[in-house]
Formats: C-alpha cells, structure tokens, sequence
C-alpha cells in the first residue's frame, strides 16, 4: 500500500530537496505540493494524506497552527530552519523535526519512524546499511557567519562545549553555535558513537582505547560510564573488548 505524502514548503528548493529523497521510496507516492498552509489546508479536505512534510515559518498561517486546525492530521514530519521550534512541534505529536538543510541519512530516520509507526520497515534499515559505508554523506554546520559543508568521513571526533561543538577533523577544527544532541541525531549510528556527554567519535578513527578512554591521532578522550555498553556493543563485530 502506498504511503500517500504531501509537502508543504514555501521555497521550491526545499520541496524539489524532500522530492528526491523520497523518490528512493517505492512505496512513497507524493500526492500534492504546496507551498503555504491555505493550500494545504484545502488539499487535505480534498485528498487523503498519510504523511505530511510540513515547513514551519511561511507566509500567512505557519505550519504548527495549520496542524492544529485538522481535527485528523496525518503523521506529520516537520521540517526548518528554525531549532527553537522543535519542543512545540513534539508537543504536536510530530514524527520527527528536521533542521534543514536535511543531510540524507537523518532524512532516513525519520522515515524509519514513519514505518515504525506503520509497522512496515522494509526497505529502510537497508538504506541505512547501505549509508553507512557512502563516503560521500555530508554534514552542514554553521561556522560564524557561513555554512560548511563537511565529508562525515573526514571527522575524528565532536566535542560539546556547552551551546556550541567543536568538531575536528584531520585538517581543521570547526566550532559551531549548536548543541551535540542535534549532531547526534544527524549522524549515521553505524559509523559514529557517543563515547561521553560531551564526545562523538567516529568508530573507524579509533585507534586505541582501555577502560576508561580511547584515543584518536594521539588525543585521549574520556569514555563515560553510562556510554561504555553502546560503545563495547558497536566495537564487538571487531572482536574488540574492554579489560
């Protein structure tokens, strides 16, 4: 059965974005594009609508109060470029929030949710598996004023610093005004773990590492008790194990 979606977004490169991603889903047949909530609104007394990709900041009527004017809303998937949203749009029962711009793989997962929720996962998990060996998945992160963009391969480890992240790299070291639980959320499971609180490594850029630490280009980072069982499960298919 198909999962019939709308998206709904004010700028047309976000929706030619959202169409492309799911054009890798068979079972995904998009039904409708608008681009503000008027148009939506009338869409979804005309059509039936499984999914919904919903912008929040548009012209007129935003996405959350458009959500709040359906007695029956499908499974909504939010997406912007505003963090500060993202409590109320869970509050509204979202699937899931997306900051744009939308790196792939965080797009998968929130469409994994979506067949969770359908109790229909096919396809999904072996797009994830296929992800996590692309050397071309990219992460975007504000650096002052610019957008970067960064290869995932090329990042050993991103450190919390309170309201802000230090990500480092073989070459370069970028701080960004972000909190790491956004970077957590974005970034393949099987490629990176969290090691601490305030560290993601990345697991094939692990050197060393014993009970209480691991090391990465000569740098020892602190492994936190409540992280040392995900860390020693994702390391075991190494055979590797902690004294």
């Amino acid at each position: 059965m198909k999962i019939r979606t709308l998206i709904v977004d004010d700028e047309p490169h976000a929706i030619e974005i959202i169409d492309k991603y799911l054009s890798n889903f068979g079972d995904v047949e998009v039904t409708g594009r608008c681009s503000d909530a008027m148009q939506a609104f009338k869409m979804l007394q005309q059509k039936h609508v499984d999914l919904m990709f919903l912008d929040i900041k548009m012209p007129g009527i935003n996405g959350t109060d458009l959500l709040r004017s359906i007695k029956n809303p499908p499974k909504v998937i939010f997406t912007t470029a505003y963090s500060e949203y993202a409590l109320e749009g869970f509050e509204l029962n979202a699937v899931d929030y997306l900051l744009k711009p939308i790196p792939f793989e965080r797009f998968l997962r929130a469409m994994d949710k979506v067949y969770q929720l359908n109790d229909s996962k096919s396809g999904v998990h072996l797009a994830h598996e296929n992800l996590a060996v692309n050397t071309d998945a990219y992460l975007y992160i504000k650096v002052d004023r610019k957008t970067i963009k960064l290869n995932i391969n090329d990042i050993l480890w991103i450190e919390s610093l309170r309201d802000y992240v230090k990500v480092v790299t073989d070459s370069e070291v970028y701080i960004s005004k972000q909190k790491i639980s956004f970077l957590e959320e974005m970034l393949p499971e099987r490629r990176f773990v969290r090691i601490h609180r305030s560290f993601i490594v990345s697991l094939n850029k692990i050197g060393s590492f014993y009970s209480g630490a691991i090391e990465i280009n000569g740098h020892q980072l602190p492994i936190g008790r409540n992280y040392k069982q995900d860390l020693q499960k994702k390391l075991r298919m190494e055979n590797m194990h902690f004294n």
